[in-house]
């Protein structure tokens, strides 16, 4: 194949597919002179790329625009019944699976509490697919139409040399889960694409691409829930670390043989902020209630003015803020956005003792440049986040379909002249 530089015609022209469908996901609608602006692609090129993507169906036209003198100017989107996504949320409470369609809107959703079985490996297969097959036919979508399905899972996940996401295996010691083949075991259930990631890298593409992140080129998102997780953006890509471990930021140490955590080390950030050591620290919840239930019940005490409540959360957001100035000193952010479900609960009240703790422990130039605020997704981003997976793909891939399932080959076969049959 005609190759351009170390590149082939295939991958440049695949390049410019991708450009062009993540210009129409995120900013369309949008005319072909504007998809020239933005992308800085020749008239050529686009006209070649969008006559492409309109063959195969992945692109519509969607109305008109009136130009200066001269013929209005067709608009051009992402076909909106394309298909649709899947996320799902295993977290430390909970197992939720939600249907999206291509604009990520929440079409149906199931959600199961984590109580007798805990995160016993079957047990969350079982309901994950349970919960896939409720949303599918409480909504009537086909399964054929469903790009992937994201998963977001607490602990270190290595993503295998299977196609579809059948290799995965799951490194979680917080929940239990030494080497899950996660991959291997929902494969036996669904045919589906399968995409798997660390819940807090999850919530980090939700919050850039959706959510308070957005526009930000470097950034943290902290994942505040039972434990905590950070997801570190830096020129707009995720940063991984060389295992794909980075980010396990509530395992960082801020009391040198202090309180035990659930990682089986002492002193870490999470045995100190997260929600489970804060219930537990506080120990005036009710016998066999909920985390939430009890982080509520600390909140309410302490906006009341009990001593206790209010010295253990300004306690814990002078750790949290701590923590983050370490975050502002090593990766220089323009944004530290706080997300999660502990974190959408108490963030509004934490918020200002946490960026006062940043201020008085960072170095002081960068922390005026960051700006340390509250996710704007809600509780519920994690799932959204997981959803964003199949779609990432789908979008930096110039519209290619999962392949190695049969719904892949299926969708594949459904779209006329697809990308990956050329």
């Amino acid at each position: 194949m005609a190759k351009q530089g170390n590149q082939t015609v295939r991958d440049l022209r695949r390049g410019n597919r991708a450009t062009l469908l993540r210009h129409l996901y995120f900013d369309g609608p949008l005319s072909r002179q504007e998809l020239g602006r933005s992308s800085g692609l020749s008239a050529g090129s686009i006209s070649n790329v969008v006559g492409e993507l309109l063959a195969d169906q992945l692109v519509e036209e969607c109305g008109s625009v009136e130009s200066d003198g001269g013929r209005p100017r067709i608009l051009l989107r992402v076909r909106p019944g394309l298909g649709h996504l899947v996320g799902v949320d295993v977290g430390e409470t909970q197992v939720r699976v939600a249907l999206f369609d291509l604009a990520l809107t929440e079409l149906a959703a199931s959600d199961y509490p984590l109580s007798d079985c805990g995160h016993d490996v079957d047990h969350v297969v079982e309901l994950i697919l349970t919960g896939l097959a409720e949303v599918l036919a409480a909504t009537g979508v086909a399964p054929q139409t469903v790009l992937g399905v994201g998963i977001g899972v607490p602990g270190v996940v290595d993503q295998g040399e299977l196609p579809g996401g059948a290799g995965v295996v799951v490194h979680g010691p917080t929940v239990g889960w030494d080497a899950v083949p996660l991959g291997r075991l929902l494969r036996a259930g669904t045919e589906l694409p399968l995409f798997v990631d660390n819940g807090a890298k999850t919530l980090g593409q939700a919050e850039m691409w959706f959510g308070a992140g957005r526009g930000a080129q470097h950034a943290v998102v902290a994942l505040f829930g039972s434990g905590v997780g950070a997801c570190v953006i830096a020129d707009g890509v995720r940063f991984r670390g060389a295992t794909s471990s980075a980010g396990e930021w509530g395992h960082t140490k801020v009391h040198v043989g202090g309180r035990l955590c659930r990682c089986g080390a002492r002193g870490c950030l999470e045995a100190y902020v997260g929600a489970e050591a804060l219930v537990e620290r506080w120990g005036q919840g009710a016998p066999g209630g909920s985390e939430k239930a009890g982080l509520t019940e600390l909140l309410t005490a302490a906006r009341a003015g009990r001593a206790d409540a209010v010295e253990l959360l300004a306690e814990a957001a002078e750790y949290f803020g701590a923590a983050i100035a370490d975050l502002i000193n090593l990766f220089n952010p323009e944004r530290v956005v706080i997300g999660g479900w502990a974190g959408s609960l108490l963030g509004p009240y934490l918020l200002p003792m946490v960026q006062d703790a940043a201020t008085r422990y960072a170095l002081s130039f960068p922390r005026e440049q960051t700006v340390i605020g509250l996710s704007s997704l809600g509780p519920e981003a994690v799932t959204t986040g997981a959803a964003t997976l199949p779609l990432s793909r789908f979008l930096t891939s110039g519209g290619e379909l999962a392949e190695g399932t049969k719904e892949g080959a299926m969708l594949r076969g459904g779209l006329t002249g697809a990308f990956l049959t050329r």
